[in-house]
């Protein structure tokens, strides 16, 4: 009985995997709007953050996952599971000006400090796509570890990180020379990975183990590990540094993280399936998106209540249910 338990083990955690891989998915912010894939339907839905009101909808490649916006906000990058590619957007217009080949399965993305690279994690190609913003072309490809997913780029815009669930540890990669620093051993199946404003620590969640790992940028190590909700995802963390936010996909919750004291202060409910989480400029709201009605909830982080619902995509509203956002 103990080898057969062992052995329908293996087909169950790939299924697990499998699932997870399908509904990852980041959100980005850049005053005055938030940027929300919508897997389903292959569009991004723009919102208005003063009124969370969705004012755009934008059609890019096939199955939108991982969302960031160029610091001077002129530019929304989307990585494209399906198409393999990365579709550029003009926030004046709203329109997409470039679509750039990568690799295969692209999930995470983020910018660099001065705008110039986007790094895309080709989960299937175990690599990162370096794409130059000038020229919308990649100029660089990066071996990293199994199944990448989660990136981040530190503020000074010289290392970055890249969380690969399938060997369980984080890639530092110097940006300047391409040259991999540092590999962290983490969590089971690490998800998603953001640093703080300091640049002095990174937060990792790992989705098979509840928890968060936090690493010492300095050093390269783990300093502290944090339990947190069921099944982590995405992780982003205020700008004043303060409060870290983590998507607990298996409980339908979000977990605040006192970053001075490495302790969750609160527990917010949200839709179902929170898949995706993003700040706003100002700090005083987060974005999360719910993956199983397509709505996002909009949390006051002063007092972590959900103070909106708003429906995009495959909002509520199309499946006849009451539309659920505000009027």
């Amino acid at each position: 009985m103990k080898a057969n338990k062992k052995l329908h083990s293996v087909p169950l955690a790939l299924t697990s995997l499998i699932l997870l891989l399908i509904l990852v998915s980041s959100i980005a912010t850049a005053y005055p709007n938030a940027y929300i894939p919508n897997l389903g339907k292959s569009t991004v839905s723009v919102i208005d953050i003063p009124t969370d009101k969705v004012t755009a909808t934008v059609n890019v490649g096939s199955s939108p996952s991982g969302v960031a916006v160029s610091p001077d906000r002129k530019q929304v990058f989307v990585a494209n599971q399906d198409s393999n590619t990365v579709s550029v957007i003009d926030t004046l217009t709203n329109t997409v000006t470039s679509t750039v080949e990568v690799g295969s399965n692209p999930e995470g993305i983020a910018v660099n400090s001065d705008g110039t690279r986007v790094y895309v994690a080709n989960s299937y190609s175990n690599t990162v796509s370096v794409i130059s913003t000038s020229t919308k072309k990649v100029v660089n490809t990066l071996n990293v570890g199994i199944f990448p997913y989660g990136v981040a780029v530190n503020p000074a815009g010289t290392i970055l990180y890249v969380a690969n669930c399938g060997s369980d540890n984080i890639s530092v990669i110097d940006i300047n020379t391409g040259n991999l620093i540092a590999t962290v051993n983490v969590g089971n199946l690490p998800f998603g990975v953001a640093v703080n404003p300091t640049g002095t620590k990174a937060y990792v969640s790992n989705s098979f183990s509840d928890t968060i790992s936090i690493i010492d940028t300095a050093t390269n190590m783990v300093t502290d590990t944090l339990n947190v909700g069921s099944q982590p995802g995405e992780v982003a963390v205020t700008p004043d540094g303060t409060k870290a936010y983590v998507v607990n996909t298996g409980n339908n919750t979000v977990s605040v993280i006192d970053t001075a004291t490495n302790k969750v202060t609160a527990t917010v409910k949200v839709g179902p399936v929170p898949i995706g989480v993003a700040i706003a400029p100002e700090g005083n709201k987060a974005y999360v998106m719910n993956f199983l009605n397509n709505t996002v909830s909009v949390i006051d982080t002063n007092t972590n209540t959900v103070i909106s619902t708003v429906c995009v995509g495959n909002g509520c509203c199309d499946f006849n249910l009451e539309c659920c956002q505000d009027d």
